[in-house]
């Protein structure tokens, strides 16, 4: 873990809240998964054009925050077909808490 990229990841407003909002997708994004198949289950997985249409934000651009919140490590994702769904890594995450609590 580089607690450095972290805080860089979210020391951006729109960042911050994507990881907000994929807290709850179910509630800010209701047509998460319209684009995988039946057989396929990525709970919590909502695709980057429905995050670009929420965060108002070009397509490049939020590309660009989702990839560095992932390299981060808050962030993974799954690709089907022309559609990459993220979520957050919740055991990161948690890491993250035990170092501010522990750390900081």
């Amino acid at each position: 873990m580089e607690p450095i990229n972290v805080f860089k990841a979210l020391s951006n407003d729109t960042r911050l809240k994507i990881l907000e909002w994929l807290k709850e997708p179910e509630k800010h994004f209701p047509k998460q998964g319209a684009h995988l198949p039946k057989e396929v289950s990525y709970k919590g997985g909502v695709c980057v054009g429905d995050i670009q249409e929420k965060a108002k934000v070009s397509q490049s651009t939020v590309s660009s925050y989702l990839n560095m919140m992932q390299k981060a490590g808050l962030l993974e994702s799954v690709r089907h077909g022309q559609w990459t769904y993220y979520r957050r890594n919740e055991e990161f995450i948690q890491q993250i808490a035990k170092y501010f609590k522990t750390e900081i």
